[in-house]
Parts: C-alpha cells; structure tokens; sequence
C-alpha cells in the first residue's frame, strides 16, 4: 500500500467519524443540528430541572435557562458577539450553569413542580413569546413544592441584551442584588464606577 493510499484512507476514515459527530466538531457559536447556535461548555443533562439546580448549586453555581429558536437573529447575535467575548462567556462558566431550550423543541423537560413535559409546552407554560429569553432561577433552598418553575424566579432577561447590559444582568442575579436594587440602578452604579476608573463604556 503506498503511502498516498494511506493517506486517502485516513481523510476518508476522519471524514466518515465527522459526518457521526457533527455537534463535537462545532466551534463556540456555530449551529447545530437543532438550528441553535452551542457552546460546549452549556449544561447537557437529563433535563429534570430541580436535578439540575441542585447539581449546579452543588457547585456554587446558580441555574440559567436560556430559551432560543432556530432563525433567531438576536440569538445568534447573543452567541457570535456576547458569548464570543471571553470575559463575558468566562465570568458566566464560573458562575453559572446554563441550560439551552428550544422554544419549539420536544425533547422531555421536568418541570419544577414535577411536571414532565416537552421544551415546546414548557415554553407556552412559563409564557416564553419571543427569543432569546433567560431565565434566571432561584436557589435550591427558596424553592416552594408544587409550584411550576414559571413562579419560581429571581430574574428574567426578557430578549437580546446587549454585552454590557447582557453580563450584568448575570452579576446582578449572582451578588443576589435583585432583593434590594433595581436592575436599571444596577447599570447606573457600574457605568458611573467604569467612568470613575477612567474605562469606556460601550453601552450599545
């Protein structure tokens, strides 16, 4: 065999395993099979979501969903811009596990009350209408039996935010400011202290 057969062989074989691991060779940001663009670093679980948010808290982590859809320009937007700024898409990874779901999805979701149920239902449930919505949840231990998820958040970033405003958004729900400041103050706090530092603040 010679050594150019070899090598037809090796494309041929590396190519063939791609084709049964498309998601595995995505980049950050690039879309999967689904629609959705990935980030390999989001959550994969079983999708039992009080599971999940013990698993996360177990951690030191609080508990994201991130609802999206295929075609979605703000979502792509959210991943190729935000999530592509390393401070941002590190500050978020230490801190945060985040779960993906599609707004028109079936895979089986459990809710917090127990409920099993699929993405697409789930979504009409928690009143989702637009993408990307993030759902921010409570802690483990403010959790109230039989109440659906829906009824159980510290926060929501209802559609595309900007960088900003986007990482933010996540401080604001980790350092637990939304029981004593609006998130409005939040953002005039942070920008006047980036002034006082001499930095400049991209708001848009």
């Amino acid at each position: 065999m010679t050594v150019w057969t070899k090598t037809f062989r090796g494309l041929v074989l590396i190519i063939a395993l791609a084709a049964f691991m498309p998601n595995q060779a995505l980049a950050e940001g690039e879309v999967g099979d689904d629609g959705l663009h990935k980030q390999s670093w989001f959550l994969e679980s079983f999708l039992d979501l009080r599971e999940d948010l013990s698993e996360a808290q177990d951690k030191g982590k609080r508990l994201a969903i991130m609802w999206e859809q295929k075609g979605c320009p703000y979502c792509a937007e959210t991943h190729t811009k935000n999530l592509a700024i390393k401070e941002i898409s590190d500050y978020i990874k230490a801190n945060f596990e985040v779960i993906q779901l599609n707004l028109w999805g079936d895979r089986e979701v459990t809710d917090l009350d127990g409920e099993v149920t699929t993405e697409k239902k789930l979504a009409r449930k928690w009143g989702v209408v637009f993408t990307p919505t993030i759902h921010f949840l409570v802690e483990e231990n403010e959790l109230q039996d039989g109440k659906p998820g829906i009824r159980q958040m510290a926060a929501v970033m209802p559609g595309y935010f900007k960088p900003f405003h986007f990482v933010r958004m996540f401080e604001w729900v980790k350092e637990r400011r939304y029981e004593k400041q609006h998130f409005q103050k939040y953002i005039a706090e942070m920008v006047q202290k980036y002034h006082d530092e001499g930095k400049d603040v991209n708001m848009w």
